[in-house]
């Protein structure tokens, strides 16, 4: 049904939808009498906040203060900059999650050993006493570098009540050392940042206008599937444009007609971007004049002075530089698992394309040569002279912009950053945590071991985290990590191992207001509630503001607004620097507004039109195929045996990579780990409609499986060096042989030393990527027996 007709009878029954600090009631309609169940309704918007990367709009319908349905974006004629944003099966189940039985109730405080899930009820009174009492010790004991902010993803959506929160707590009181990077790209950005000088890609909609798109691991089909995100924008394009999908799983995003999938090894895609730049070079057929103008490393010619002769990306390729190996297709065929022919097909069609629109997505940078992937990738556009141009993209994600800002956290006196995926390291080690052995930031050693977490709305400390086991002995044992702070809405394996639990608010509990980009146009929603947190929830907000009365930092914490005040602060700040969007009144009345994007997303169109008056952000002006920086990186870093950081993009083989014979013996099969559409990362995992919609189970090559007397629907154990996982078989064509996938999110249930949860990063590694230090998660060798 939609707004208007709703809104118009929920008038007539004499319950106008209720929106805190809006008047939405509408006196245009005749009187009539009321009629259950409606009279009691009340209709609010909010949004899904799960940080899939959208935000997608909710209509929630309520009566006395509980959800009693659920519905989406209807608003609108669903055409040009009015797409319906409409959420997918996650953000529809949030009345599953909000009333799911796990739901935290009540403070609590752990009375057993940590990670046993004993506690026992305390006021919050005692939990906020407790927490100021901890946080204050631990800072005049170890100093504020002591205290670390976990890296979080379950919800970075809010604008003032979220993470900000606890962020400008901490800030107020000294500082805490605070990360960089993320789970989701950490070797990507990098990768990005060294070459063109930031992150940046095109728009989705650019796809729209090519004539060949080429994706490496790109599943948005799956991960994006807002009615108005990236799922929509790529079906819509693929549906009409030649598109290949390198992948080794058949995902959702080879379904298109149209699409045709092309399986690949784990880890090796850098080598077949190499040979495919054999293929463009050797036969001349590469843009001379584009590399000359606006890249430094192509080949000798444009070396910097510091590199040393045949080290240009020129030579590499073609057998001319220190491994001396020529990358033909019939090298990088037998690497992986590609036949020559369709290598040599693939570069038939991107050298013929008019506009190719090479995008990446983060699995195949998740791994323990990401970096080295995601600069390979980089190359086929440059090679081409295909940049800045409409229908063109530079080889990373495609984006959607946003333009909402969030309550100002303050200034960090603490200037050292860690690598978010080294936080254990920091948990064990950080006191011998340097820059040039495990990319400290802004201090060339750490001074503290980290003492206290605070972890608010995330399961990574151990669901996402790599090796779940060991992780969870680390943080066991309380003489190195002293206090645990989780703040959450439900008993996740992550918040087993607090010493102090909070139960947070939920999204559609929550006032706020939020963006969600989109296909030509940006949703502003206001999340107003009439929903009431159940049992004793209280937001970041609150349980900040209360910490800051105890630590006497109220009145700069405040500075003298209300939770309110601080959303609509925000908003307006957010309108000064985009006039295009309405007044918070507006959004209120409307629920849902959308504001046209401006601009037609092309990256790198402003430098390629006028390199000189637009230079990059790189040391040179120019797109870096060959980086100093990377140099100088390489020859200082400490590094493990078997990792390489290198001036120009290379194919590095890794530990557990193809090439691991030795590992091979007992573990032959690549695992990686799929996101699907029951979850976002580990969110929604205890709704059990979505475990009904999407099996979790190991996918396998039915030639894998019969070597191995494995069955559909046998119950399995997935091995590796690490742990080992019990879940189910799935035996299908859609994974290429020697290769496995297992649905990542899957909560972390150990039992006997055995894993029966089926979180695949009880099998994954510590071992961090070289440049990035980010998790190499897709990096892993395993064996499958049946149970």
């Amino acid at each position: 049904m939609e707004r208007r007709s709703f809104l118009k009878m929920s008038a007539a029954l004499g319950c106008a939808a209720s929106v805190a600090g809006c008047d939405s009631s509408s006196s245009d309609v005749d009187a009539k009498p009321p009629l259950p169940p409606m009279s009691l309704e009340r209709v609010n918007w909010s949004s899904c906040t799960c940080n899939c990367a959208a935000a997608c709009a909710l209509k929630v319908y309520s009566r006395d203060g509980v959800v009693t349905r659920v519905e989406t974006d209807s608003s609108g004629p669903d055409t040009g900059v009015d797409i319906q944003a409409r959420a997918c099966l996650r953000g529809r189940s949030s009345r599953q999650k909000i009333y799911a039985a796990d739901r935290l109730k009540t403070p609590m405080k752990r009375v057993g050993k940590r990670g046993e899930g004993k506690f026992v009820p305390i006021s919050w009174d005692e939990a906020y006493s407790t927490i100021a009492a901890e946080l204050k010790r631990v800072i005049d004991t170890y100093g504020n570098d002591a205290v670390y902010w976990q890296y979080a993803s379950g919800t970075n959506q809010y604008r003032a009540g979220g993470r900000e929160s606890s962020k400008r707590l901490l800030n107020l009181l000294g500082g805490f050392l605070d990360m960089y990077g993320s789970y989701s790209a950490a070797q990507i950005v990098p990768a990005s940042v060294y070459t063109f000088g930031e992150f940046a890609s095109s728009d989705y909609k650019q796809m729209n206008n090519s004539d060949l798109i080429l994706s490496f691991g790109f599943n948005p089909a799956e991960t994006r599937m807002s009615g108005t995100g990236g799922g929509y924008d790529y079906v819509n394009a693929a549906t009409e444009v030649t598109t290949i999908v390198v992948d080794p799983r058949y995902s959702e995003s080879a379904l298109a007609d149209g699409c045709s999938w092309l399986p690949i090894r784990p880890g090796t895609d850098a080598a077949l971007c190499e040979a495919l730049a054999y293929q463009i070079i050797s036969q001349g057929r590469h843009d001379q004049q584009f590399l000359d103008k606006y890249c430094v490393g192509f080949d000798q010619q444009s070396l910097p002075e510091s590199a040393p002769a045949n080290s240009d990306y020129k030579s590499h390729i073609l057998g001319l530089g220190a491994d001396g190996i020529a990358k033909t297709p019939a090298w990088a065929a037998a690497i992986t698992g590609i036949p020559e022919r369709q290598i040599i097909d693939l570069a038939d069609k991107l050298t013929n394309a008019r506009a190719p629109f090479i995008t990446q997505g983060w699995g195949p940078q998740r791994q323990a040569n990401g970096e080295q992937t995601a600069r390979a990738i980089y190359m086929l556009p440059l090679l081409l002279g295909k940049l800045g141009l409409p229908g063109t993209n530079n080889g990373n994600w495609p984006r959607h912009g946003g333009t909402l800002g969030a309550m100002p956290i303050g200034v960090n006196k603490v200037k050292a950053k860690i690598p978010c995926f080294m936080w254990t390291e920091a948990v064990i080690n950080g006191k011998n945590m340097t820059a040039t052995e495990h990319g400290v930031q802004g201090v060339d050693k750490l001074s503290q071991n980290i003492k206290f977490i605070w972890n608010y709305a995330g399961n990574t400390m151990i669901n996402q985290h790599s090796d779940t086991f060991a992780t969870a002995k680390i943080l066991e044992d309380e003489s190195l990590c002293e206090f645990i702070l989780v703040h959450d809405v439900q008993m996740t394996p992550s918040a087993m191992f607090a010493d102090i639990l909070l139960p947070d608010v939920m999204d559609l509990e929550q006032h706020d207001i939020i963006s969600n980009p989109g296909t030509n146009m940006e949703s502003v929603i206001a999340m107003t509630t009439s929903v009431k947190p159940p049992f004793e929830a209280k937001s970041c907000f609150d349980v900040c503001l209360e910490l800051a009365k105890r630590l006497g930092v109220e009145e700069a914490f405040t500075e003298g607004r209300d939770y309110q005040q601080w959303v609509e602060y925000v908003y307006q700040r957010s309108r000064t620097k985009n006039p295009a969007l309405p007044s918070y009144q507006e959004v209120c009345e409307k629920g849902v507004v959308k504001v046209a994007q401006q601009g037609e997303g092309i990256t790198l169109q402003k430098f390629i039109a006028d390199p000189l008056a637009n230079p990059v952000s790189t040391p040179s002006g120019k797109i870096e195929i060959y980086s100093e920086r990377l140099a100088q990186i390489a020859a200082q870093w400490a590094l493990p045996e078997g990792d390489v950081i290198s001036a120009i993009p290379m194919y590095c083989d890794t530990w557990e990579g193809v090439g691991d014979l030795e590992t091979k013996q007992d573990f032959p099969l690549q695992l990686i780990g799929h996101h699907t559409k029951g979850r976002t990362h580990s969110s929604f995992h205890n709704i059990p409609w979505l475990r009904e919609a999407v099996q979790d189970a190991v996918w396998m090559n039915p030639i894998d499986a019969m070597n191995r007397g494995i069955n559909q629907g046998d119950e399995v154990i997935v091995s590796s060096k690490r742990g080992a996982v019990r879940t189910i078989a799935k035996i299908t064509p859609r994974i290429m042989p020697g290769v496995a996938s297992l649905p990542q999110g899957a909560w972390f249930k150990p039992e006997n030393g055995t894993d029966i949860g089926g979180c695949v990063n009880s099998l994954t590694s510590l071992r961090p990527s070289p440049l990035a230090k980010g998790n190499p998660q897709h990096t892993n060798l395993v064996q499958i027996t049946r149970a």
